[in-house]
């Protein structure tokens, strides 16, 4: 039987953005965890946030534009993890799952924008 969550983007950006959300609190309380931790929440939450939005999308290129938002999000998250993991903020944080996931994240929004503006120019 297949998991439909698996291949849903609005649930999985849900629960990326809870899984980052929790990362977060383990991070040191120094002027360096909290502002990562402040950028890190802010994108990584942000992702869904406009995956959501697009659901309401008043058209193609508006709904392209959310996703484009989305996009632009993942990829400034995933820098914040990769700035984790290098920096060894705290050793007993492991973000290579975060990582893979927001890869995966990117390659969904990549595939839906590019096939829904091949959609709208055919």
């Amino acid at each position: 039987m297949l998991n439909y969550e698996k291949y849903d983007i609005r649930e999985r950006s849900f629960k990326f953005g809870i899984r980052v959300c929790n990362l977060t609190n383990e991070l040191p309380k120094t002027p360096f965890g909290f502002e990562i931790g402040k950028q890190l929440v802010r994108s990584g939450t942000s992702i869904g946030a406009n995956i959501e939005e697009a659901q309401s999308a008043v058209s193609k290129l508006d709904f392209i534009n959310k996703l484009s938002i989305s996009l632009k999000e993942a990829r400034e998250t995933k820098y914040w993890l990769r700035i984790i993991k290098e920096t060894k903020i705290n050793k007993l944080l492991n973000t290579d799952s975060l990582l893979d996931e927001i890869e995966e994240i990117i390659k969904i929004l990549v595939t839906i924008i590019k096939n829904t503006k091949t959609k709208l120019n055919s």
